[in-house]
């Protein structure tokens, strides 16, 4: 049959050899071969658009995002800024708390798991690490042992935390009748939301005595801080009517995760004055679209007149946090900021850290860096009146993808013990001068390029 050309479409004459040489049936199978490639093109495209989309939602921070800096307007000891700090923050301050600080493992293990050896009544439990080892069988056995014995029992740990927990220790303890569920496992509905963890650390124990701060349920934390094996971290015991906001935080996550509302005199019973310090615990996600931390950090740093105290763990301020440090050395508050040095358990947020110190070196921040062993603190003390303390960090993931929890304390008895216990982690530590920055290898802000685009997961 002769192959005629029109004048829309002249048939060059290649195209004619090459179809004169196929046979039928390689002409099917060659027009098989092309659709089956656009198909696997249009797949692939459609995949990694998907892929490209969740990253993108993974990424996301709070839809409430803050963008100027707070002015100083009155102190902390000032009652305009507590009944702000109670109204802006969400939870009202509440007095009669008695808070306790509890040193490293050697002290604050022991009194976590004497407070639920004597439950009577319900345990809620939440922790971002639990690993393998002997401190997560401690807690494991524990648990199983209140359950057992009728106690409710019910914890959330996180999904990513907690991938290296013996699968035996999940078993023992859900055999023994404890509720576990693990936050945000791995699922395709979840995928959106796989960056946004809980790194609240929070155990209650029938409603009326309560811990945070900043340990994980791993071996690292055990003893005194006396190596680079044994890592330096501070917890707090709570009594009093705040407990009932720690409850109430345990609660938000467990309605996210189990759709069920913890109530009734057993999980919120009447607390009378357990001391004299005016607290309260709030609480910050991004699935809330939630500032409450980054917003309760500008507002005490704006606050202060003399001082701010900062234990940082992982020290990654945003440029406003940045700016309001360096204005307050400019009105004359003396800021120290204390973080990990050499031995530290994420070398890419130390690097990612340090290389935004220069402009607070030059404005007369003062950055010790902590040398016996891993510093894992998160305290922050303003003008010796107010303590912060909990599980979040001084960095991006804290403060805009990870679920936190942070108990503040305006107590001068309390800021002012809490500022020995900083002042005595200084002895341990080297200050850092900007001549030292300054001059820091060249590979060395090689790599800090390198990490400065990533930094808010860090």
């Amino acid at each position: 049959m002769a192959i005629r050309a029109s004048r829309d479409r002249p048939i060059q004459a290649g195209r004619i050899k090459r179809l004169s040489a196929l046979s039928k049936p390689e002409a099917v199978v060659t027009n098989r071969w092309t659709r089956k490639r656009t198909l696997w093109t249009i797949a692939i495209t459609a995949v990694v658009t998907t892929l490209c989309v969740v990253l993108a939602l993974n990424f996301a921070t709070p839809e409430k995002k803050l963008e100027r800096k707070i002015e100083h307007r009155y102190a902390v000891g000032d009652p305009q800024f507590r009944r702000e700090m109670g109204v802006m923050l969400g939870p009202s301050i509440l007095g009669g708390n008695r808070v306790t600080d509890l040193q490293n493992g050697d002290e604050i293990f022991p009194a976590m798991l004497e407070a639920i050896r004597g439950a009577r009544e319900t345990i809620t439990f939440e922790t971002y690490i639990y690993w393998e080892g002997e401190v997560g069988k401690w807690f494991a056995d524990a648990l199983s042992e209140r359950a057992r014995a009728g106690v409710e029992v019910r914890t959330i740990i996180d999904w990513v935390g907690s991938m290296s927990m013996e699968e035996a220790l999940l078993e023992q303890m859900e055999e023994a009748g404890v509720h576990v569920e693990r936050y945000r496992p791995l699922h395709w509905y979840t995928l959106a939301r796989m960056n946004n963890r809980t790194h609240r650390k929070l155990l209650v124990v029938d409603g009326r005595i309560g811990f945070t701060g900043g340990v994980g349920i791993g071996d690292p934390w055990q003893g005194d801080a006396q190596d680079p094996e044994h890592w330096r971290d501070v917890h707090f015991r709570i009594e009093g009517p705040v407990v009932g906001q720690m409850q109430a935080t345990f609660n938000d996550n467990w309605i996210k995760t189990t759709g069920q509302v913890l109530n009734g005199e057993k999980y919120f019973p009447v607390l009378p004055a357990a001391g004299d310090m005016p607290a309260h615990m709030f609480h910050s996600s991004p699935a809330g679209g939630s500032e409450s931390m980054h917003l309760m950090y500008l507002m005490s740093i704006a606050a202060a007149e003399r001082s701010i105290d900062l234990s940082a763990a992982y020290f990654i301020p945003d440029n406003l946090l940045t700016q309001a440090l360096i204005t307050a050395r400019r009105r004359g508050v003396r800021v120290r900021v204390l973080v990990p040095g050499d031995n530290t358990d994420s070398d890419a947020a130390r690097m990612a850290s340090r290389a935004d110190w220069g402009p607070l070196l030059l404005a007369g921040v003062e950055i010790f860096e902590y040398g016996p062993t891993m510093f894992h603190n998160k305290v922050l003390l303003v003008d010796r009146q107010m303590a912060s303390v909990g599980s979040t960090n001084f960095d991006l993931r804290s403060l805009r993808l990870n679920d936190e929890a942070s108990l503040n304390v305006y107590h001068r008895g309390f800021a002012e013990h809490m500022t020995r216990v900083f002042e005595a982690d200084l002895a341990l530590s080297k200050k850092y001068d900007y001549a030292r920055w300054r001059d820091r290898p060249l590979s060395d802000k090689l790599w800090e390029k390198f990490v400065l685009p990533i930094k808010t997961q860090l």
